[in-house]
């Protein structure tokens, strides 16, 4: 992908359906839907998905401990079932969803915060490639298991605490993923029983303008780098991405990596968790 700092991690349909038969690789399907959106990720999964791609559940390979959702889940857990997907140590992984990226940004950050750096996202995702008239079927994969190995990267995320003690330290900058009406407290918020505004010195860039609405592929390096000056960003510090639950929040940060900023964590439990009545200040 031309113009980006880290093209590998971006990959286009004529990349994939060139090498989906690639013995290395495994095309997961991250398709995420918010509760609000009244759709069910899997069953559109196994009514048509790119052939040989495996289905990774969100809401499921999470910390279901957890009253927050989708929380990332302990490292044991997630390499057992990566292992049972049939992805390892040494696979290539392409992500693709059908909702703008959200689930397959966020699958590629969870990856690389257990370890596995090969994984790249499909850009236009499954919507592109249906627009492109490319194969897809139901057939219910049979992956064969694999070794995981599952290290946890904290660099790349952010808990509660940590955002308190930035509120003073100012050391990274926070990134909010959401519209600007939930940002600035002029909608309702979507996740019941939260408060309404924003993480006290944060910015604001909603997500869907990094992503063109007629081809849904990622905007050109270019843009994506207007985009986040406009945003007010400062590349030389490091950043905090935040949304509603953790999931919009990838999005940015995946862009920010496209875009050759390597300081980036996201807060994983994101306005689900600041937003709770509480001591989290609130900007509205």
């Amino acid at each position: 992908m031309a113009g980006y700092v880290h093209p590998e991690s971006l990959v286009t349909t004529d990349w994939l359906a060139a090498n989906l038969d690639a013995p290395d690789l495994r095309v997961v399907d991250a398709t995420y839907y918010l509760p609000m959106q009244g759709k069910n990720a899997r069953a559109e999964h196994e009514a048509r998905h790119i052939p040989g791609a495996v289905f990774f559940d969100i809401d499921e390979i999470a910390d279901e401990t957890s009253p927050l959702p989708h929380m990332l889940p302990s490292p044991e857990k997630f390499a057992a079932r990566m292992r049972k997907l049939g992805i390892g140590d040494g696979n290539r992984v392409v992500v693709y969803d059908s909702n703008n990226l959200m689930g397959s940004a966020r699958v590629w950050w969870t990856l690389r915060v257990f370890g596995h750096k090969d994984t790249a996202v499909l850009d236009g995702g499954l919507v592109k490639w249906l627009a492109e008239g490319r194969p897809v079927n139901d057939d219910a994969p049979l992956p064969r298991e694999r070794h995981f190995t599952a290290r946890f990267d904290h660099s790349l995320v952010r808990d509660k605490e940590q955002l308190l003690l930035n509120l003073e330290s100012r050391r990274e900058q926070v990134l909010d993923a959401r519209s600007a009406g939930r940002f600035h407290a002029r909608e309702p918020e979507v996740w019941p029983g939260r408060r309404s505004g924003h993480i006290p010195g944060s910015l604001n860039l909603p997500f869907l303008e990094l992503i063109d609405p007629a081809t849904k592929t990622l905007l050109p390096a270019d843009r994506l780098l207007a985009k986040f000056r406009a945003a007010k960003l400062d590349f030389g510090k490091p950043i905090v991405t935040s949304c509603g639950s953790g999931i919009t929040a990838a999005v940015l940060a995946f862009a920010l990596h496209l875009s050759g900023h390597h300081d980036v964590a996201v807060y994983d439990g994101s306005w689900a968790e600041w937003g709770l009545p509480g001591e989290t200040p609130v900007e509205p």
